[in-house]
């Protein structure tokens, strides 16, 4: 029981929010309850001026009123003020005492004055003791703790007085008092409560906007952040991009956009698994996130795809940090005991020099990309003027590409590979050509590029394909036909669908015929190429790999393609004469071609020396400029030594 009392009239301090809204409510009644203590002491002092002694008329009210105004001061000083929980429960506690010392001083004095009373005068006593407990009760009903301690400690002793004095009219005013009094505490409670349901309904509302702020900033952080590497997404990227192009064009300042692609990701995704793949992705996204305070920002795009936003000076600096950042992702990165090596190929676009629209620099940074991936692999490529002009023309390629007409445009010449131990010419690779009408003839490298970016490809393999089995067909029966599928070719089910009915009706030998495919290509989609590769192996057709040596694929994944040939990339052959690291390059190649099975071919000699010393390391069939260079359809019959090529020429 004493301690149920003791608590109620205690401060809560495990509720901080009521402590709050108590200090504040309290804060704005406090100079209205001093103002009424005042004013009534100095009336109640006047009244007994001439008849109490002087330090009850005035020592001591003016002390109690010295105490009452310091006090008003210290709250008015402190009335805007933010304090602590822990503060205003102290201060919350201090007025509960002082409340408690006052009422029995205030009490006490105005007792004393009493016997010096004499017929109103007394009724003034009674009247102020009573107006003192009712303007307590309801300057300090936020606070129920020091309300009731003073209604206590005035009433009580209040009542007990005026109801011994033994006059009819002082004990019915105590009677009086007391009803009052008790339906004043009533009131008093039946408020508090009312207003502690009204703060925590407060505080449950708080804690819910709180609770839907949190979710709400939750979900845009979700919204904007890529999941599994944790930096920001596509969406976040490009709604920094466009924030910082507007600052840095109000500050004229210069700003790059970066974009990224991890070069052999692929390979390591399919040959581990996505597990591993993942792993990747996140170290690829943690290494990025350490040139933050570089003042790099960076975000996963899609896929093994990331951008970067760089404020730089000029493109020397830019593209050292490039090259700094490059050099990051081709370490290795160790994932569950595997050694996963991967490259990041870098391109940038500065503003203002590439562009001032947020497009338009992504696209052109997207080019250097590309750029870099053609022919810097590995490396950092920032867009300049000499890439502008390239656009422009490959623009213009791609519209004439759009409006050409294949039949009479495209045509095909062919290469011979020759067996060293014969000297005969074994078949011939075929090759396509483009004559435009506006652009006049077209490098097949610029060409077949821009057809397999904008989807023509489609359109053109098909056309070039039936153009060289319509010469092939007249060749010898033992004459072979190679033919390059691009990798929109391979990873297309309706074009090999094509040229297998191009293939079915053209009346050539299947088993004459190579479709030859790149290392990059068939690792694009690994499943998926291996599907419509078995389809076109299905006809009796062969598959060559094309440029062994120089791909992101794996030996774990060469193996399950169903080769018939492998072709070693001219890039080993430039220095075969003088480089012996190319040679033992070739010499393991063609030991790795015989030991599965493949014929081995070795493509770019231009040189008798290049020649033999590939003969010597195990090379028997071969493909250069020294056997011969790309020829029209009737010259290859010319060249097999045909006695009537007419029939060709008839073609």
């Amino acid at each position: 029981m004493r301690g149920r009392l003791k608590a109620f009239f205690a401060v809560d301090e495990s509720n901080p929010a009521l402590i709050q809204a108590q200090h504040a409510a309290f804060s704005q009644q406090i100079p209205l309850l001093y103002f009424m203590l005042l004013t009534n002491t100095v009336a109640l002092s006047l009244t007994h001026l001439n008849s109490a002694p002087r330090y009850l008329t005035v020592y001591i009210p003016a002390m109690l009123g010295i105490a009452c105004i310091i006090r008003v001061s210290m709250w008015w000083r402190t009335r805007l003020r933010v304090i602590s929980d822990r503060m205003a429960a102290a201060r919350l506690r201090s007025t509960i005492r002082l409340a408690g010392i006052l009422g029995c001083s205030f009490t006490a004095w105005a007792l004393a004055l009493f016997p010096y009373s004499e017929g109103l005068a007394r009724v003034h006593v009674a009247f102020y003791m009573a107006v003192t407990v009712i303007g307590c009760i309801f300057c300090l009903m936020h606070l129920r703790s020091a309300a009731l301690l003073v209604t206590a400690i005035v009433l009580t002793p209040f009542t007990l007085f005026f109801a011994l004095t033994g006059e009819p009219v002082f004990q019915a005013i105590a009677i009086n008092m007391v009803l009052v009094a008790a339906s004043m505490i009533y009131i008093l409670l039946t408020h508090y409560r009312d207003f502690v349901d009204l703060i925590e309904s407060q505080k449950a509302l708080t804690a819910k906007q709180e609770e839907t702020q949190k979710l709400s900033d939750e979900n845009r952080r979700l919204a904007n952040i890529d999941s599994l590497t944790g930096l920001a997404n596509r969406r976040r990227f490009q709604d920094e991009f466009h924030v910082r192009i507007e600052a840095a064009a109000q500050h004229h300042e210069r700003l790059a956009i970066g974009i990224i692609d991890l070069d052999g990701f692929k390979p390591v995704n399919d040959a581990f698994g996505h597990a591993v793949g993942d792993a990747v992705l996140i170290e690829a996204g943690s290494r990025l996130k350490t040139f933050e305070n570089e003042g790099v920002f960076a975000a996963r795009l899609g896929g093994d795809e990331f951008g970067l936003i760089v404020k730089t000076g000029d493109n020397i600096a830019l593209t050292e940090l490039g090259q700094r950042i490059c050099h990051m992702l081709h370490v290795p990165c160790h994932v569950r005991g595997i050694s996963a090596k991967v490259a990041g190929s870098l391109g940038f676009a500065v503003f203002p020099d590439a562009g001032t629209q947020a497009s338009v620099l992504f696209e052109r940074a997207d080019f250097a990309l590309y750029h870099a991936k053609e022919h810097h692999r590995g490396q950092v490529v920032v867009f300049s003027e000499h890439h502008e002009s390239e656009i422009t023309r490959l623009s213009r390629i791609q519209q004439e590409l759009q409006n050409a007409e294949f039949e009479r445009e495209l045509k095909v010449v062919f290469q011979p590979f020759v067996d060293m131990d014969t000297s005969r010419v074994i078949g011939f690779e075929a090759l396509a050509r483009w004559h435009s009408p506006a652009l006049g003839a077209v490098r097949p490298d610029i060409f077949i590029p821009v057809a397999e970016r904008c989807g023509i490809i489609a359109a053109m393999t098909p056309v070039l394909f039936e153009k060289a089995l319509q010469t092939a067909v007249q060749w010898p029966a033992d004459t072979r036909l190679s033919f390059n599928l691009s990798t929109k070719d391979i990873m297309s089910e309706k074009t090999v669908s094509a040229l297998i009915d191009i293939l079915s009706t053209s009346g050539f030998d299947p088993s004459a015929l190579d479709f030859e495919v790149t290392e990059t290509s068939v690792m694009s989609n690994f499943s998926l190429a291996l599907e419509n590769l078995d389809r076109l192996t299905a006809t009796g057709a062969g598959i060559a790999l094309d440029d062994f040596g120089v791909g992101q694929s794996s030996l774990g994944y060469v193996h399950r393609l169903p080769l018939r040939k492998v072709k070693i990339d001219r890039s080993f052959v430039v220095d075969i004469c003088t480089n012996i690291f190319s040679q033992s390059i070739v010499r393991t190649i063609v030991d790795l071609s015989r030991n599965i099975g493949c014929t081995c071919i070795v493509e770019g000699m231009e040189t008798a020396e290049q020649a033999l010393l590939l003969r010597s390391l195990g090379c028997r069939v071969m493909q250069g400029y020294y056997f011969g260079r790309p020829m029209d359809g009737p010259d290859t019959f010319l060249r097999l030594g045909m006695s009537h090529p007419s029939a060709a020429l008839a073609l």
